[in-house]
Parts: C-alpha cells; structure tokens; sequence
C-alpha cells in the first residue's frame, strides 16, 4: 500500500501525533530499507481486565499489523513493581511479583481477541532493565532533571499540596522511556493521559543517539455514563470478556451522542459510511436506535463472532422490547441457616448476587433506584428482605439473578 494510504488508515481517530510529518518520513524510509516499522505499546499489568477503552489503542496497533509492521507489546513486569502514578494524587502501591506475572499471563489472553498472535512480539521489560547495574541507573537518571519531572501536572500538584512523592516514582517515566530505547522503536502508542511519559522517550532516545519516535497519542473512550473515561471502577465499562449478552446490552444503554465515536474508534466501518452516519445523527433523520442496533452487532461480531452477535440482539429484543426476562438467569445461592425468619439484610442480599464487587457498591445502586426484586423497586437499604427460592433479582437495566436457597 502506498504511503499516503497507509497514513489515511493509521492517523484515523488519533486524537495527537508528534508529528504526521516524522512519520511519513518513517514510512517512507522504511520502505526505501525494505523494513517494517518498529511499533510499540507499553502496558502495565496492574488490571488485569481490559475493557473496550483498552482497545482504542490496541486496535490501532492492528492496523499497523495489517500494513506489515511490527508490535512490540512491553509488558512491564519490572516497571508494575513501582505503578504509573500518571494522574494520581498520592504514592501507589506495589505490585508483587507474583501479582505481576499473574496479570500478565491475563493480559495475553485477552490480546489474542484483537492482535495476530504471530505478528505480536511479546516482551518483558524486566529483561533489559533488570540487567541494568547501579552506574547504568545513575547515567539515565541524569538524562533528566527533577525541573522536568515537576512539569508533568500529578507531580507538581503533589509538590505544591506538600503531598509525598517518592524518589521511586521519578524513575517510572524514566523507566519506560527507556524501553523505547532498548527495542529502538519508530512509533509509540498511548492514550493523551500518557503524552509526557511518552515524550520522555522521544528525549531519552535523542540522548542516546537514536532518532525519536513517533509519539501517536489516542483519544480517551468515555464510558457508559457518557461523561467519565471509561473505566472498571467505575462501573462505566464493557469488558472484552463480557458475554455476547452483556456486551449487547452495555452497547446498547451508550448515550447517543457517542455512537459515531464509538463506531469511529471501536470499528473499521469505512469513512464514508461513518460520515454519513454523522450527518443523519446531527440532523435528526433517522432513529438513533438504528445506529445503536448496526453498533452493538459489530462490536459483538467483533469479539463473539456473528452467532454470538445475533442471538445477544435477539435476547435484548426479547428482555428489553418485550418485557420478558432473560432466558438464563445465574443463580446463586443462600443458605436456610444465614436467613432470620425468611429475611436478610437488602444490602447483603444484593451484594451476594455476584453482580456486585461490594456493599458500598450495593448501597449506591439501592439507593439510586436501580434494584428491584421480583420486579419491584428497592430505595431503603436500612430494611431486611423477605427471601425466597427462585425469587429475581434486576440490577439496573441488563443484570439479573436467581435465589437458589439450600
């Protein structure tokens, strides 16, 4: 493919590039060598579910695949010792190794459902920077003054709010910065909230005598709520790993004013076709429903396969146009001997349906109106609740599950 095509592909729904013309220079050089592309992500394996905002930036490493180039994933085994502290307002706490490795090896699995496998080079960056002796840290560490590690807005609010930062958290740009050097990559990806640590490769690379990578930077997926980043704790999320159902039902309750972005950054329906989609939802011409329906299909498909995709549409149709519930319900069970005259404390009760992490998380859904039992709404958490076998319990709009008592 020539150049200025395979640009039109991979500069699609990138939110900043640095810069547009470096990489045409890349590609072009590249090709004059008869070489792909050197590209790389860097993840820490400190969540070990990736979500759908996940894949902003792991889709546009598959367009890179399809165009012949290479991807480095940097699983950062020894860097998820320390954690990212980008956009946090104190110190996180250390990953073990064992929870390092375990998140890891979850991690693989789930970049099977987007990357080809064979294409993926997979590599720990425990393998370099483990090997690195003291003098090799202190001949990096003075690559960068503590000026520069201050402009980065979670440590200078830190600094000006007289909270901690620890020494060890300085050395964590420095650290992944670095593993741009060790594979001598051409092109880094990463989501806006990653642009410094992203530029200190740039940096760290010109310093030790290599040509800057490009730094291609993707836009932040807002969740189901609409308003906040996408993310697992709080609530908003799709999971990769969420049944064909769920992810229907989750696609399907998105605000309407984000099903264009999310058909721009979570498919690859062509350009045209995404444009007219625009112009329909901007004037009003046709039913967001519609748009709503082609999405979740495609996402589904996507992770599912086209089976999968259309019984969850059917199933939505059948609980949600219908009325009906669901035809799989998981049950879970209570014991006789834990109920007090056929009652249990509400709180408790929705907690151990399993659909929840919590009872703080079970309290808020109470209180927010969005449980029901046997099809009435709950809105006291301070009551105990008759239970009783076979009785249905409704979290939300998609959540369902059975009392099994034993």
């Amino acid at each position: 493919m020539n150049i200025q095509k395979q640009l039109k592909i991979l500069t699609r729904g990138v939110k900043d590039l640095i810069s547009k013309k470096e990489l045409e220079e890349k590609l072009i050089k590249a090709d004059k060598e008869g070489r792909p592309l050197r590209v790389k992500l860097g993840l820490d394996p400190s969540a070990p579910d990736i979500h759908l905002g996940h894949t902003v930036v792991l889709r546009k490493l598959k367009q890179f695949q399809d165009l012949g180039h290479e991807v480095y994933l940097i699983i950062g085994d020894f860097t998820g010792r320390i954690g990212d502290p980008s956009g946090k307002s104190q110190t996180r706490k250390q990953l073990s190794e064992e929870e390092v490795q375990e998140n890891a090896r979850t991690y693989q699995e789930q970049f099977a459902k987007l990357l080809d496998e064979d294409k993926t080079k997979l590599v720990f960056n425990g393998s370099w920077l483990g090997e690195l002796k003291f003098a090799d840290v202190i001949d990096l560490s003075s690559k960068y003054t503590v000026a520069r590690m201050l402009e980065r807005e979670d440590f200078s609010n830190r600094f000006s709010n007289e909270k901690a930062i620890s020494v060890h958290e300085f050395f964590y740009p420095l650290m992944q910065g670095y593993d741009s050097v060790a594979i001598k990559a051409d092109v880094e990806l990463g989501g806006t909230d990653q642009r410094f640590n992203l530029l200190v490769g740039r940096d760290l690379q010109r310093e030790y005598g290599q040509e800057p990578q490009v730094v291609m930077m993707m836009p932040i997926l807002e969740g189901l709520d609409g308003v906040n980043k996408m993310s697992k704790s709080l609530g908003n999320y799709i999971g990769v790993n969420d049944s064909p159902n769920d992810m229907y039902g989750k696609v399907m309750s998105i605000p309407d004013d984000l099903i264009s972005r999310y058909f721009e950054l979570l498919t690859d329906l062509p350009e045209d076709e995404l444009k007219e989609i625009k112009q329909n939802l901007a004037q009003g011409q046709l039913n967001p429903m519609k748009y709503k329906k082609q999405l979740a299909l495609t996402i589904v498909e996507q992770y599912h396969g086209k089976t999968a995709a259309d019984e969850g549409a059917a199933e939505f149709d059948r609980v949600f146009s219908e009325g009906k519930l669901p035809e799989d319900i998981p049950e879970f069970t209570i014991k006789e001997s834990e109920l007090e005259d056929g009652k249990m404390w509400i709180v408790n009760l929705i907690a151990r349906t399993g659909l929840l992490s919590s009872n703080s998380e079970a309290r808020r859904m109470i209180k927010q109106g969005a449980v029901s039992i046997n099809d009435e709404k709950q809105e006291k958490i301070n009551i105990d609740a008759d239970v009783t076998d076979g009785m249905i319990i409704q979290i939300g709009k998609r959540r369902f599950a059975k009392v099994k008592i034993d």
